[in-house]
């Protein structure tokens, strides 16, 4: 498959690009470089290869959660510039 203008123009479109001129035809050779690679992986025999799905063989490695440091909600509600004994106040964002 060779990479056209016509090609460039079209998944410019579906990609909601605008592209100059100059920018399309070196579109054109760059998405034709990639084909021609994805065409150089094509030639490899991978019969034999087992696919990659994990990077690793651990599983779900987690951590013990383990409370280092703990603040009174007075603390916590000092330096708010409004707030009730509970909560902060902020203002309305979202109007329905």
């Amino acid at each position: 498959m060779i990479i056209d203008k016509e090609t460039v123009e079209k998944v410019a479109n579906l990609a909601r690009l605008e592209l100059a001129a100059d920018e399309k035809e070196g579109m054109i050779k760059d998405m034709n470089k990639i084909l021609d690679f994805m065409a150089k992986l094509n030639e490899i025999d991978t019969s034999g290869v087992e696919p990659l799905i994990y990077m690793t063989d651990e599983v779900n490695v987690l951590r013990d959660d383990v409370v280092k440091q703990q603040i009174t909600t007075e603390d916590g509600l000092k330096n708010s510039p409004k707030h009730t004994n509970e909560y902060f106040l902020v203002p309305k964002v979202i109007e329905k």
